[in-house]
């Protein structure tokens, strides 16, 4: 077919509005499930410290009437503390954009200033699952805090050669395996809960990567049903929320910015974050025809007691 004469359409005429939606449509992920999940407590300085113990091994107690009460022995606490570390963003918007008519959003300030909140909660996971030695910082160094790989040493498994545990007081990062990395495996995982339990550890969350998280769909136990089809809703089902062990019951948590090479095993409550000063939105001082505002947020990891907890590091990643 083809067009009558003298036919005047779309392609001729001028002044057609554009047509763009008022929304904005934006993907990117957006989830912290290690620090969102913590609870949060106030810190007061800027390095913030707290104490563990544990009780000594069981031993043989018997004794003989009447005998002297001789004193045991007995070991102090041991005092741990993490540098708070300060997550700071900053926009600039100028006066014209008061006038201005936008698509998707009435403010560009409020909009942006929400982007940047999203932005540094997502520095802020990645902080605490970084392998990073603490900081104490100065007047021309940032402090930083340690990440939860510089606290694992009691129930850690990694690997042969270079792989080492730090000193687990968050002086010192791990140190990675540079040679071989160790495929991800039930048996190995299962090694690190009984050592948990061992320790007296309660673990209840797992956190690791889409790709470790596909090895963990393979694992077998004596009622592994979790890739079937439901005929009654046409659906296939290929999923591990829990898994059950005789040394505990986990979920699973899939993260994306901790590194696949690192496999957590969390005691929950023996994490949490110490909040010297909580997220807060502030104008600044206007230097000319714009707005200035910045997002800060102030705080470091806490590991109450690293033995509830426990890691598989130097995984295989491909």
């Amino acid at each position: 077919m083809a067009q009558p004469a003298n036919t005047f359409d779309s392609y001729d005429a001028k002044g057609i509005r554009e047509d763009l939606s008022d929304t904005i449509y934006d993907i990117s992920p957006e989830e912290t499930p290690f620090y969102s999940g913590m609870a949060k407590v106030k810190a007061s300085n800027t390095l913030h410290e707290w104490m563990t113990d544990s009780l000594r091994s069981s031993a043989a107690n018997a004794h003989i009437e009447g005998d002297d009460t001789a004193a045991e022995a007995r070991s102090a606490t041991t005092r741990l503390g993490n540098y708070t570390q300060i997550f700071k963003n900053a926009v600039v918007i100028p006066g014209t954009d008061d006038g201005l008519n936008k698509a998707g959003r009435a403010k560009e300030m409020a909009y942006q200033v929400l982007k940047i909140a999203k932005e540094q909660k997502l520095d802020i996971e990645k902080a605490m699952f970084a392998n990073n030695a603490r900081v104490a910082g100065n007047a021309t160094t940032a402090r930083e805090l340690a990440g939860a790989p510089a606290w694992l040493t009691t129930n850690v498994l990694f690997g042969a050669n270079e792989g080492a545990s730090p000193t687990g007081d968050g002086t010192d990062a791990r140190t990675d395996e540079t040679t071989t990395l160790i495929d991800f495996s039930q048996a190995r995982f299962d090694t690190v809960m009984e050592s948990i339990w061992s320790a007296g550890g309660k673990p209840d969350t797992v956190m690791l990567s889409s790709y470790q998280m596909n090895i963990a769909l393979g694992f077998t136990g004596n009622n592994n049903q979790r890739a079937n089809i439901d005929s009654t809703k046409d659906e296939v089902r290929n999923a591990m929320a829990i898994y059950v062990t005789p040394w505990g019951t986990v979920k699973w948590q899939m993260t994306r910015e901790n590194r696949s090479r690192d496999i957590f095993i969390n005691q929950s409550d023996m994490w949490c974050a110490g909040v010297l000063r909580p997220t807060k939105n502030t104008q600044l001082a206007k230097s000319g025809d714009n707005e200035k505002r910045q997002v800060i947020t102030e705080l470091t990891l806490v590991c109450k007691n690293e033995a509830a907890n426990g890691g598989l590091f130097d995984n295989a990643i491909s």
